[in-house]
């Protein structure tokens, strides 16, 4: 049945699901997960509302909302109800809201600490099928001048460019440099290769008078830091 024929879109639901509504009446923090991509799709099936057919596609990614941002098209679809119109809806809210929270860390970024880098690179590698190595440059205040994808490689590793990575940091004025990489394994365990990596950055800084300040190994939930652990 289309969604035109349906019984179930949200306009002829009973006034307490009806989440539009709620969300107008009562603010958006009332409303679940579920409610609030029900509202992104706009009706469900025959025989399923929006938001219990919402409710069904968290649970298959036990509630986590980052889990659902991974799911494919052709993932979403395979649930009744959603069509390739209301997957691709579901996709691009939840990369809005991925790009939003990587703005509102550059936007508030001077680096405090290893756990304020985490913040500002997390929504940017940490959810990644693939490792990429970024640099963030910073000025005298610990400010953020930019950040660089210097490298995106496989699974496996990737290469780093040391020249680039300091030819970078010369032309922003950076007087201090924070490497970062995913570990898409989501093991926090620094390789020999990011100890060499590290270890040859620091070096190289030195003589420009350009600090290797922390390297942090990324995953989805955590991180490890090179500066916290002593090892750098």
């Amino acid at each position: 049945m289309s969604e035109k024929q349906t019984s179930f879109s949200i306009k002829n639901w009973s006034q307490d699901d009806q989440p539009r509504e709620k969300l107008r009446d009562k603010g958006k923090a009332a409303l679940s997960d579920a409610e609030l991509v029900a509202i992104l799709i706009g009706s469900g099936s025959r025989n399923e509302s929006a938001v219990e057919l919402c409710k069904r596609i968290l649970a298959s990614t036990n509630n986590n909302l980052s889990a659902l941002g991974k799911l494919s098209i052709k993932q979403l679809t395979a649930f009744k109800g959603i069509g390739e119109a209301k997957a691709i809806t579901i996709i691009a809210a939840l990369e809005l809201g991925r790009r939003r929270r990587g703005e509102e860390a550059l936007q508030h970024h001077k680096i405090h600490s290893s756990q304020s880098v985490f913040e500002l690179m997390q929504p940017i590698i940490g959810e990644l099928g693939h490792e990429e190595f970024w640099i963030v440059y910073l000025n005298n205040s610990n400010k953020v001048l930019q950040k660089n994808q210097l490298s995106k490689g496989g699974i496996t590793g990737t290469l780093v460019d040391v020249r680039l990575a300091l030819k970078t940091a010369l032309e922003v004025g950076a007087v201090g440099i924070i490497l970062a990489h995913n570990h898409p394994s989501g093991t926090l365990k620094p390789s020999e290769a990011d100890k060499q990596i590290t270890k040859k950055l620091k070096n190289a800084g030195e003589s420009l008078d350009i600090k290797v300040l922390d390297h942090l190994i990324i995953t989805e939930n955590a991180y490890f830091s090179f500066a916290d652990e002593g090892i750098l």
